[in-house]
């Protein structure tokens, strides 16, 4: 109705129960159709083109009933097997999540799971290790986007887990920013916890894919920020588009487990944020790099007014440990800024 406040994200307060963790552990609406003949490696950069060969295997492997024990009664020593594992490492907008989309989609069977690493950690969480284990332990392939230790629990919790899992004879493959012997570097005191990252490692074949930022190749820069009153005027014209306070979002933002930011913002037709500036500290930097990933996920357009979103994160905060998480969330934002239409 006319002359009605818009809704705003600060009033929303998702609820996952378990069973709905489990449900959605499927890709995200903006890779939901996403196949391998949809990814178009940069012709000058040829391990894109080989990771989707590498990639195309994997999903075969995994896609073949395992004969391990026919076979080794054939043959007089066991077979070796390549490791259970794939890791598409590389820098922020190369098309890595593209692809662990499309080797989930390209896998023939129903027992497949895929969520970001913040959602599998969560559903442990939930549902406890022993279940968890017992759940994921029934699927063929297990899908990790965003792959990162960012504290010593999340080692030891997830190299128990995919240790777990992949003797199980579970598939699973992953993206990061991060080569799997170098996870937790900068972030933690990595070096006390060396045996469980090398442990993690070895589950995995390590395929480096390399490139520019594909999300602004050749595009304009976001455009300026807009006034309040553009922000307003704008929202007014988008049944369902909601409308915050920088401040009050990220009050919000600590109040809810990250698994829940996905639920937060979907549906919406379009966020809008007024009065951003540099987050304070690497608790709120961290948050807002959850909720852009989870709009990024869902398409859902971004305007914001006060500073430029090139401002989000401090300069000390993009010289530290989480400095390609920052800068995947400012390519992320950019990007859903120009779907939000302002025009310079």
């Amino acid at each position: 109705m006319p002359g009605m406040p818009a809704p705003r994200l600060v009033d929303r307060r998702p609820e996952i129960a378990a069973e709905e963790l489990v449900a959605e552990l499927v890709p995200p609406p903006r890779f939901a159709d996403v196949r391998f003949d949809t990814y178009v490696p940069n012709p000058d950069e040829p391990s894109q083109a080989a990771a989707v060969v590498a990639a195309q295997a994997f999903a075969q492997r995994v896609g073949v009933v395992r004969r391990r024990g026919l076979l080794n009664r054939v043959f007089s020593k066991p077979l070796p097997e390549p490791a259970p594992g794939l890791y598409l490492d590389g820098g922020f907008g190369v098309g890595k999540t593209h692809l662990l989309a499309s080797l989930w989609h390209a896998v023939p069977f129903e027992a497949k799971a895929y969520g970001t690493f913040v959602e599998i950690t969560n559903l442990v969480g939930a549902l406890g290790f022993p279940e968890a284990v017992r759940r994921l332990s029934t699927q063929k392939l297990l899908a990790i986007d965003e792959f990162e230790l960012d504290d010593p629990g999340d080692t030891t919790l997830v190299t128990r887990l995919l240790t777990e899992l992949t003797d199980a004879g579970v598939y699973v493959a992953t993206t990061s920013n991060t080569l799997p012997d170098k996870l937790g570097e900068g972030r933690f005191a990595a070096q006390d916890f060396i045996r469980e990252i090398r442990t993690l490692s070895e589950r995995f074949t390590v395929v480096r894919v390399d490139g520019p930022d594909y999300r602004h190749r050749g595009l304009p820069d976001a455009p300026d920020p807009p006034t309040d009153a553009q922000i307003d005027q704008r929202a007014a014209a988008i049944p369902g588009a909601t409308v915050d306070d920088f401040d009050e979002l990220c009050a919000h933002l600590a109040k809810l487990h990250p698994s829940r930011y996905g639920k937060l913002v979907a549906g919406l037709p379009a966020v809008f944020i007024k009065g951003l500036h540099a987050v304070p500290n690497q608790d709120v930097g961290l948050r807002m790099v959850a909720l852009a990933d989870r709009l990024y996920d869902r398409a859902v357009p971004v305007a914001v007014s006060g500073e430029s979103l090139s401002m989000l994160y401090t300069d000390e905060m993009l010289r530290g440990g989480y400095r390609k998480k920052y800068l995947r969330s400012i390519s992320r934002l950019t990007a859903l800024a120009r779907d939000a239409g302002f025009q310079r």
